[in-house]
């Protein structure tokens, strides 16, 4: 068994109003640095020698970048509540279907010393 992964940042504002108490310092609108990691799981192709091309998973990265990158996160649908839960699980649902043997999204605010790691696959 095999793992690989590819990694990309992003910066993105948001705030969090709609869950927090009114004094909670996350209600306001706050901006982080991004980084994640996008892991696939398995066994290379017998001809190819890779379990995935890194250019596909590069493209679909690039696609999910281009809309969270430099936005209010609040804004994108399914982001409404942009937790860290939330954000794995909104990249998670935009790539699974697009790279066979995705096997986990990791999000990291690298500055907060904070992250959340995301699977849908069956256990």
């Amino acid at each position: 068994m095999y793992e690989i992964f590819k990694e990309f940042t992003f910066e993105a504002a948001h705030h969090l109003a709609l869950t927090m108490a009114h004094s909670h310092v996350h209600r306001k609108l706050h901006g982080h640095s991004f980084k994640v990691e996008v892991f696939l799981r398995g066994e290379p192709d017998a001809n190819k020698h890779w379990l995935c091309d890194f250019a596909e998973i590069e493209r679909r990265i690039a696609e999910i970048r281009a809309v969270l990158d430099h936005s209010y996160l609040n804004e994108i649908e399914g982001l409404e509540v942009p937790t860290l839960e939330n954000i794995t699980r909104w990249i998670w649902q935009r790539l699974h279907n697009e790279l066979p043997g995705l096997d986990r999204i990791l999000v990291r605010r690298g500055s907060c010393g904070e992250g959340c790691v995301f699977s849908a696959r069956a256990a």
